[in-house]
Formats: C-alpha cells, sequence, structure tokens
C-alpha cells in the first residue's frame, strides 16, 4: 500500500426528510447565496422550500450554472458574493452546480486574476494563494460526482476543461434525500451509474500495491452499481434502488477507495476533450473510453483487469485473458443496458476527426496519463481507434 493522507471534513445528512437540518448548520447571521442549474429545483419549488427553512435569513439566489460550468458564468456569481458581502453559499443541483460553487467560494476574495486558479492542474490551492474561501453547504439533486463529499471540481473555460483541488473547498455538510432524484430523467439517473462506476474504475483498475481494504471498498461500489442500475433507471420512485445509487456515488469519490492505491483517470481526461469538442454528455464519454482504454491497456492493467473480472463479474472459468475479454464485454454491455451508447460513431463522430482529438489533447499537455505516465498520445490515439 502506497503511503497516504486522508482528510475528509464533510457532514453527510442522509435520508428523506432532512432538509430541515439546513437551519442547523447554517450560521443563524448568515447572508446565504442559493446556487442552482436550470431552473428545475425552481419550478419543483425545492428552493422556495429551502428559503423557508432559511427563516429571516437574508438570501440571495443565482441560477443558471451549466451542466459543464463555465468560468465567465462562475464569475458573474462571484461578484454578487463580493457585492453583498455574502457569507455562506448552499449549491442546489449535482454535480456541476458544486463543482462551480466550489470554485465561486475560491474566486469571490482572490487578490489576483482568477482565472490563475485554472492553471494550477492537480496541485492543490493553499490558504497562501486564496486567503480567504467562503463557507457552503449542498443539497444534493443528481447522484453522479461525488463533489458533495469531496474538495474538487472541475471547470469549463475557452477551449479546455480544469481541475481545481483545495483542502479549502470541502462542503461544510451535504443535505442527500434520494426523494429530490425522483423527478430526473431516466437518461441523467443511467448517466450518475456511469459517472460513479467508472470513478471506482479510475481508482481501482491500475496495479496491485497490496491495498486489500480499498480493493473490496471498490468492487462492493461496482458490484452495488450493477445490482441497481437498471433497476434505479427504470424504477425511478424505488427508494432502496436509489439511496444505494446516492451512496455509491458519494463514496466512489470521496477519497477512502483512492486512499495508498495508484489512480489512472486518462478516461475522464480524454473524455473531456470530447465533451469539449462535441458536446456529449461526461458520463456518456466515459462509457465511450473506458471499455476501449481496458482493451488498449489490458497488458498493463493484466493482474487489476483479473481480478476484476474475477470478482466483480464472478468470471471463474476460462484462460486469465479470457476472463479479461468477458469483463470488459460485460462492462460495455451494463453500459448499453442503461440506455448509454458507447462508441463515438453513434454520436456522429466521424473517424476523420480522430487526429482532431489527439491534437487538442496535445494542446492540453495530455501526453504522460495513466497511473503509471506512460500512456502517450499515442495510447490515446489506439484507444479512440478502437471506441469508434
Amino acid at each position: 500500500m502506497l503511503n497516504f493522507e486522508l482528510y475528509n471534513p464533510t457532514r453527510i445528512i442522509f435520508g428523506k426528510d432532512r432538509l430541515d437540518s439546513i437551519d442547523k448548520h447554517v450560521p443563524a447571521n448568515a447572508r446565504v447565496l442559493i446556487t442552482y442549474g436550470g431552473g428545475s429545483a425552481v419550478k419543483s419549488g425545492l428552493i422556495a422550500k429551502i428559503k423557508t427553512i432559511l427563516g429571516n435569513r437574508k438570501v440571495d439566489e443565482f441560477g443558471g450554472i451549466e451542466p459543464n460550468p463555465r468560468y465567465t458564468t462562475l464569475m458573474k456569481a462571484a461578484e454578487i458574493v463580493k457585492k453583498d458581502k455574502i457569507d455562506f453559499i448552499l449549491a442546489v443541483g449535482g454535480g456541476s452546480v458544486i463543482d462551480g460553487t466550489k470554485f465561486i467560494c475560491l474566486a469571490a476574495h482572490y487578490e489576483g486574476d482568477a482565472e490563475e486558479l485554472l492553471k494550477t492542474g492537480f496541485r492543490r490551492i493553499t490558504s497562501d494563494v486564496v486567503k480567504k474561501v467562503v463557507p457552503f453547504g449542498t443539497v444534493l439533486t443528481l447522484p453522479a460526482t461525488g463533489s458533495e463529499m469531496n474538495s474538487g471540481a472541475v471547470i469549463s473555460h475557452k477551449h479546455g476543461k480544469y481541475p481545481v483541488m483545495s483542502d479549502l473547498t470541502f462542503p461544510v455538510f451535504s443535505i442527500l434525500d434520494p426523494t429530490l432524484s425522483f423527478t430526473l430523467p431516466k437518461i441523467q439517473v443511467a448517466n450518475g451509474i456511469v459517472d460513479a462506476f467508472v470513478h471506482t474504475t479510475e481508482q481501482y483498475i491500475t496495479f496491485q500495491v497490496g491495498a486489500k481494504i480499498q480493493d473490496r471498498f471498490a468492487e462492493s461500489i461496482l458490484q452495488t452499481l450493477i445490482e441497481i442500475g437498471e433497476t434505479t433507471v427504470k424504477e425511478p420512485e424505488n427508494y432502496v434502488m436509489r439511496a444505494n445509487h446516492y451512496w455509491s456515488a458519494t463514496l466512489a469519490l470521496n477519497g477512502l477507495i483512492g486512499a495508498g492505491v495508484p489512480q489512472d483517470w486518462a478516461t475522464h481526461m480524454i473524455g473531456h476533450e470530447l465533451t469539449h469538442l462535441f458536446g456529449i454528455d461526461h458520463a456518456q464519454t466515459l462509457a465511450i473510453i473506458l471499455p476501449a482504454l481496458l482493451e488498449v491497456r489490458r497488458k498493463k492493467k493484466h493482474a487489476k483487469l483479473l481480478q476484476y473480472a474475477e470478482r466483480v463479474w464472478d468470471i471463474k472459468t476460462g484462460t486469465e485473458d479470457e476472463k479479461i475479454t468477458n469483463a470488459i464485454r460485460l462492462t460495455r454491455e451494463f453500459f448499453e443496458r442503461l440506455g448509454i451508447k458507447t462508441r463515438l460513431s453513434e454520436y456522429g463522430v466521424k473517424s476523420e476527426q480522430l487526429e482532431n482529438i489527439v491534437d487538442h489533447l496535445k494542446a492540453h499537455g495530455l501526453h504522460a496519463l495513466g497511473e503509471t505516465d506512460d500512456h502517450n498520445l499515442e495510447t490515446s490515439r489506439a484507444i479512440l481507434k478502437k471506441a469508434f
């Protein structure tokens, strides 16, 4: 097992009818900004309900945070935070709203050009860089990214998507009420299952370091998502299935299964380019890339792929290579049973556009990916070819 540090201060408030907890955990004298996305939280009455719970606190609203939150949009919210002296933010929505809110919290009082915060890569932004950060909580309405219990965000700007990481941007609390997701479109639920699944494989299908606890945790998340995936898409008000979906997505990226193990994230890096270039949903890009990546990298990942085949998919017969082949096939079929297409061609992407994708990877410095930094542009090119 590799050396690690694990820190996570977020309070999770899980279950039905937990919105009243907001009153307990938001300071009584706070001036609050509620952030949200496209307006469904307003139409459903959720924002009004939250404002009632906030009582006599002064409340502002900022809606319109995009599915891939844009720097220019978020900076408008940061200006409101500064101008109106906001001292607590409540993010109501899914991962994009929460990611965007994390950036708002960092950018509002940053003393330099906030665009600089997008250039830190996976280096963590510290209090030496951002001296004042607005605290925030979340009300999760879409289980997918795990952003409700981690300190990372991905922000879109100009020609790319940028990771922003800081221990200063853990939510103070997150309310996880599965019933708030009952009205989601089926495709968003399916996307959430895929997102959580691939978050887990990025930290699990790498190479052996003797981290038995982390492996077993990861395998239990994957098995749970396989077990509940189709049902939670088809039966949106099945509380047991949706509750397990919520908790699986949170555990997939709250730091627990990634502690002390090598991590890949190449599927995400390539996927980000597909979202930027073609507007394909984030989770759908993951469903396109992961099976192709596992095939191209199968020798490098042989031991963990075999473990994945035997423990997650319960494949007991055949040679080692046959087991791995079947595990990759079953992974693709699982995504497709959820209603997610897994080939670039199914999204209208032409094979002659492949080099343009590779050029974008090169332009963004994504030429040393993977758990051992040996996933180069040729590797990405081979994966993209298989993804058609």
